[in-house]
């Protein structure tokens, strides 16, 4: 019995020269290069090989049509392949945004910390005055370093019973708030991302320009007269000190990041750095931004203390300045102060541009 063989198709096979049942598998049979084989049979009562065994005995059924449920292995590599080149294609078109603008003179972007929109100890009328004050600031742009709200999610969701913020409540502050402005950059934190694929937040930005990434977004900002400055704003720049509150970011430039202004949030304090390359002479600002959740219970728990600072720095652009100028960018850490600071240099820009003319 331990010499009867079956093809796929359940029949009885054997010696296809005298018909003996005494069949064993004897290698493959290659033809169309190594992709196309066939089994290889050897007739252990009269030594002949075959490829194609003799039907003894019919199988007692067969289904008239077998479907077959997965893709050939040829389409599934070939379908791989498309998806691995189209993701390659968009993350190298992703690593530095190129961004127009059409704005002469000085700019200003205000950077959000961690908004958390939703949560008891957070300062909402804080977050409306500055969205207002940048809406209504000639040349001035914002982006978000994530965190938008608290997004309680699986084993997490039991917090809202912490919060008088309901879940639905946070979608609409969040949809509400996103919206208000006309954002540059907007980057998902933790909080944001354990949505998964399903993303509301990618919904929700669909109709605005600015670029929206999960974790870290890397601007390039080309003005009318050419100048172009560097963004790299992240969720979080790797790295945390007791001695230096700024120090992730500080690190990133350190350690290769040649850009303008580096910006993270995250870890609720604040920061700041201005470092210099010595080889190309680009002066680097590195910003530790602080939260909006003014009074926070998981930092009260573990006994971390209060560096939260400034929430909303703005960075004040003069195009017309050289990398290794300090006046090139200037941090004001206040966002009324800073829109207050982009209207003088507006108008004296204007007033120079008059003078030239």
């Amino acid at each position: 019995m331990n010499d009867i063989r079956t093809d796929t198709d359940g029949n009885i096979i054997g010696c296809h020269e005298c018909g003996a049942r005494a069949l064993k598998k004897d290698g493959w049979h290659y033809y169309g290069g190594n992709e196309d084989k066939k089994q290889r049979w050897k007739c252990t009562a009269c030594g002949k090989n075959t490829l194609y065994p003799k039907v003894l005995e019919p199988a007692p059924f067969r289904p008239k049509e077998r479907p077959i449920e997965f893709a050939p292995i040829e389409e599934l590599i070939d379908h791989r392949n498309k998806l691995y080149n189209r993701k390659k294609q968009y993350k190298q078109k992703t690593r530095l945004h190129d961004i127009e603008i059409n704005i002469n003179g000085p700019i200003g972007i205000a950077h959000f910390g961690d908004p958390h929109v939703d949560d008891d100890g957070t300062d909402l009328s804080m977050i409306m005055q500055y969205s207002d004050a940048i809406n209504n600031t000639e040349g001035m742009f914002a982006g978000n370093l994530g965190d938008i709200q608290n997004n309680w999610i699986g084993r997490l969701s039991f917090l809202y019973g912490q919060q008088s913020t309901s879940a639905k409540e946070s979608w609409r502050l969040t949809e509400y708030f996103v919206n208000k402005i006309d954002w540059l950059y907007l980057v998902a934190g933790n909080h944001d991302v354990w949505s998964g694929e399903g993303d509301p937040l990618d919904f929700i930005m669909r109709d605005h320009k600015g670029i929206y990434e999960k974790w870290g977004a890397r601007l390039n900002l080309i003005f009318p007269n050419g100048k172009e400055i560097r963004v790299n704003a992240r969720h979080m720049f790797k790295g945390v000190s007791m001695w230096n509150t700024a120090h992730g970011v500080a690190k990133a430039v350190q350690m290769g990041w040649r850009d303008h202004i580096l910006t993270c949030g995250h870890i609720h304090v604040s920061g700041y750095q201005v470092l210099k390359d010595p080889a190309s002479g680009l002066i680097s600002h590195a910003l530790q931004v602080g939260s909006f959740k003014i009074f926070d219970n998981y930092a009260e728990k573990l006994g971390l203390d209060d560096r939260n600072i400034f929430n909303c720095p703005v960075t004040i652009i003069d195009p017309t300045y050289d990398d290794d100028d300090n006046r090139l960018i200037t941090t004001i850490f206040d966002p009324l102060e800073g829109a207050e600071f982009l209207k003088f240099k507006r108008e004296k820009w204007k007033k120079s541009r008059k003078k030239r003319k």
